[in-house]
């Protein structure tokens, strides 16, 4: 089984930063892509960022030049860098990774519990 903790949201003010972080635990093989995502109070989900094994890192427009993420292969964690805060950057953030799990032949994709991230005007 195969666990995604996600740590880091809170309350922010407008222009401030904050950082989060997802861990990937359990029977992990081969991790190939890390994202994260955010859900609106309209059930929106957009992905936001996106590091691959290989390759090169994705940003969505809207959070462009203000997040960064990164991932530390070895701690099988991602990170996200937010600065720059708005209003609008209110929501659920959630990680996800695409992965092959030990002893299994094909991959899943696999979810985090969310963290609300509230940035005040």
């Amino acid at each position: 089984q195969v666990q995604l903790v996600e740590s880091g949201g809170g309350l922010v003010q407008a222009g401030g930063s904050l950082r989060l972080s997802c861990a990937a635990s359990g029977r992990i093989g081969s991790i190939h892509v890390m994202e994260w995502h955010r859900q609106d109070p309209g059930n929106h989900r957009l992905l936001l960022a996106a590091v691959p094994s290989t390759g090169n890192t994705f940003y969505a427009d809207s959070v462009k030049g203000r997040f960064t993420i990164s991932r530390d292969s070895a701690k099988n964690t991602v990170y996200l860098q937010m600065n720059s805060l708005r209003p609008e950057d209110t929501a659920v953030y959630y990680c996800s990774a695409v992965m092959t799990p030990m002893g299994v032949l094909q991959s899943y994709t696999y979810w985090g519990q969310g963290t609300q991230v509230t940035v005040s005007s």
